[in-house]
């Protein structure tokens, strides 16, 4: 049965005592996993020296940090968050990298970036959005990357929660954001190509039920995209 879903329903905006304590929390949740897991992600990224990343949903900056070691002095990563607390937690944690910044800015809006990143990163951020601000956010990262550029997307695989093992499934009823169910239902590789990218590499994690999605952007011109 479909399901409607609002930006009510959405927990994208961490705050208080989660945001304070996130990295903790992840920690906990993934059973101490989350440090290995991220660096492996990380590595399959396949970053190179001089690479301009954006990250869009920054949170705490724990993911940029990690990627910055990876990075010569003429790369760069801008982090985008919209969390003051996060924010504050990002800063602190790259205070000591002259090439990452972190800047206030709702990824679903406008961004000013154009043909300028040759990587963009989005961590756990893409389910908690409607589809209709998703889209918003895939046009974001094809306007903001070169042609060429990777769009990584290290989120929920596409599976049928109802049917998942049980940690899963009750974790999708009870804890996540409602709108989680709806992007695991989703083909998006088939969502991506609507919107310029191809090219796609897949890694996934935890059993199948995390994935980082690699998409290229295609070299077409914006008019050509598929409506």
């Amino acid at each position: 049965m479909n399901q409607t879903y609002s930006r009510s329903d959405s927990k994208v905006e961490v705050k208080g005592l989660e945001a304070r304590h996130y990295d903790a929390l992840m920690n906990f949740v993934t059973g101490g996993t989350y440090p290995i897991f991220i660096r492996q992600v990380v590595r399959d990224m396949a970053i190179q020296p001089k690479d301009a990343i954006l990250d869009l949903g920054s949170g705490s900056g724990r993911n940029a940090c990690l990627i910055a070691r990876y990075l010569s002095g003429e790369g760069r990563i801008v982090g985008l968050d919209i969390g003051p607390e996060m924010l504050e937690q990002a800063r602190r944690h790259c205070q000591h990298l002259s090439n990452v910044t972190m800047e206030e800015q709702r990824v679903e809006e406008p961004l000013p970036y154009r043909d300028e990143f040759d990587k963009a990163f989005i961590s756990f951020v893409l389910h908690g959005f409607v589809q209709e601000d998703r889209l918003r956010i895939v046009g974001n990262v094809y306007r903001a990357l070169r042609p060429g550029g990777q769009f990584l997307i290290l989120d929920y695989d596409e599976f049928e929660p109802d049917q998942s093992f049980w940690p899963v499934r009750f974790a999708f009823r009870h804890i996540e954001c409602p709108l989680a169910t709806d992007f695991v239902r989703r083909d998006w590789r088939a969502v991506l190509l609507q919107q310029g990218f191809g090219e796609f590499q897949v890694h996934r994690y935890y059993f199948g039920y995390v994935r980082l999605l690699g998409a290229r952007k295609l070299d077409i011109k914006e008019g050509d995209k598929l409506p």
